[in-house]
């Protein structure tokens, strides 16, 4: 019988990926699935350690694409016969593909078992080193194979005794690892894989254990291990002595551990329900090098939802000391409940970075640089690898607001300006006049125009007005007050007047306003 046809699937798409690895049982034709890469520059390092026979590789691909890919490949390893993907519209760069000596195309649109099947085994006989035969002796599901299609939620039947003749202590647990976004050779400066070196000494250390990499789609390592119920708490202890000593030497790796199950059909949901979820909480618990179920399951700070409508209004009003320490207060108190998940944290910070840069230049502020920085803090925060990263990006962000308030504050003349505005926003429904304005705190009248429009994006009138109509808005949208009554409620003794008024402002009349919200 002739030698197993090795296969690399290179394609940026998960989808497509997951698709060709899952389309038949391949070993029952001769085939093996080792491995996949989602661009060239990732399958290269690949070919090291998988030796494929054959690579199957997308044409339009990130970082490196599968024109690149195909050349560097044919001239480094003239054995490996490639298999190009594409779409309709991209012949050209496939005939650049043939010159460097690709095998055959697939059209994706036509992408089918049978077409994939038939130009594989076409490829296979090719290859004089493996003496394709066409299929090997036995039609049965390797345990590899087996455990790829129920981790990826394919439906597949199998020899319900095939588990038992792999692993025979009766039940299970999965050991992964998580809380960072690099791959494990990264993550440990280019050492030995931690994970690796972490299920050699489990299966050295313990005698009644069976250690299985798990083939998940990620970069980083997962394994089921077979263990009996009495001895998963000593498996727990071993795996933290283990994590604990290899701390020094991989810094930043940390691991999660799912509960003891006993069934090995569950095996698929507890990967994607259980484990995938204790691997996102690692960003909740950096300082933890291993997180159990345990760790999780216990209930989180309870954190109501943030009053984005008072954050604004202290904005408007430039009480930003206390706007930015209420923000400040609620994001402390997110960060201790691990119910959410990372991507739900990290959008808030992103949607309070976004909404301060848009209330600030609402304002007068200039804030052309800030908006230029809010996407870089956008990025930092999406690839903060836990919760106080994050959160440091955050406070970087509200930093650099507060620099920019500062100097407008210096050069408008700052407290003295606060405290007219804060008047104003809060007396807007009584008889408010420039005079009395100026009595009230001790300036001449005439001055006091003048100090107010050179320091204000607006005069006195123009601002009072602007204040007036927003709380005139406000309550047209949320009450069934008459409109007369809202006139006179905002300050305004001339409804004719409220009304010229607000339609100069908003464009709409009151009673088309109202109609309109």
């Amino acid at each position: 019988m002739g030698q197993v046809c090795r296969i690399l699937v290179v394609d940026d798409e998960t989808l497509v990926r997951q698709g060709i690895k899952h389309y038949l049982n391949w070993e029952q034709y001769g085939f093996e699935i080792a491995g996949e890469a989602a661009n060239g520059r990732e399958a290269l390092e690949l070919i090291e350690t998988v030796h494929p026979h054959i690579v199957i590789t997308d044409i339009v691909m990130p970082l490196m694409d599968g024109e690149e890919f195909t050349r560097v490949v044919k001239s480094r390893y003239p054995q490996i016969e490639i298999i190009v993907l594409s779409s309709y519209g991209e012949f050209e760069y496939v005939r650049s593909t043939f010159q460097s000596g690709v095998a055959d195309y697939i059209l994706k649109p036509k992408l089918e078992t049978e077409e994939l099947l038939r130009v594989l085994q076409k490829t296979a006989r090719r290859i004089p080193s493996i003496q394709y035969t066409g299929g090997t002796d036995s039609h049965t599901v390797t345990m590899e194979s087996l455990i790829g299609k129920l981790i990826a939620s394919y439906d597949i039947e199998y020899d319900p005794d095939l588990p038992k003749r792999y692993f025979p202590y009766g039940g299970f647990c999965l050991l992964g690892a998580g809380g960072s976004r690099l791959s494990p050779k990264s993550a440990s400066g280019g050492m030995a894989d931690p994970g690796q070196e972490l299920a050699a000494s489990l299966q050295a250390g313990m005698e009644h254990i069976v250690v299985q990499p798990v083939p998940a789609d990620s970069p980083l390592s997962v394994f089921l291990i077979n263990v009996k119920q009495e001895d998963y708490a000593h498996l727990l202890a071993k795996v933290e002595g283990l994590v604990e000593a290899s701390a020094s030497r991989h810094p930043g790796y940390g691991w999660v551990i799912s509960r003891w199950f006993s069934n090995f059909n569950e095996l698929g949901s507890i990967f994607r329900d259980r484990l995938n979820k204790l691997i996102d909480s690692r960003f909740y618990f950096p300082e933890v090098p291993l997180l159990k179920e345990a760790s999780v399951s216990q209930p989180g700070s309870d954190t109501a939802l943030f009053d984005l409508k008072r954050f604004a209004e202290d904005m408007k009003r430039e009480h930003y000391e206390s706007a930015f320490q209420s923000l400040r207060d609620h994001v402390a108190g997110m960060a201790k409940d691990h119910r959410s998940s990372a991507s739900e944290f990290r959008s808030f910070l992103g949607n309070i970075i976004f909404n301060i840069t848009i209330l600030l230049g609402g304002s007068g502020y200039d804030v052309k640089e800030l908006d230029k920085a809010k996407f870089t803090y956008f990025q930092a925060i999406e690839e903060a690898a836990h919760v106080h990263e994050a959160t440091a990006k955050l406070e970087d962000f509200l930093q650099e607001a507060g620099r920019l308030i500062a100097l407008k504050q210096q050069q408008t003349g700052g407290d003295s300006m606060k405290m007219l505005l804060d008047y104003i926003n809060d007396h807007y429904s009584e008889p408010l006049s420039l005079t009395a304005l100026a009595k009230h705190f001790h300036f001449n009248p005439s001055y006091l125009s003048t100090y107010f429009a050179a320091h204000n994006t607006e005069g006195f009138s123009e601002y009072l007005n602007k204040v007036r109509v927003d709380k005139a808005a406000e309550l047209l949208r949320s009450s069934t007050a008459p409109i007369s009554e809202i006139s006179s409620r905002v300050g305004y003794s001339d409804h004719s007047y409220f009304t010229k008024v607000f339609k100069k402002l908003t464009g709409s009349s009151p009673s088309q306003y109202r109609r309109q919200h």
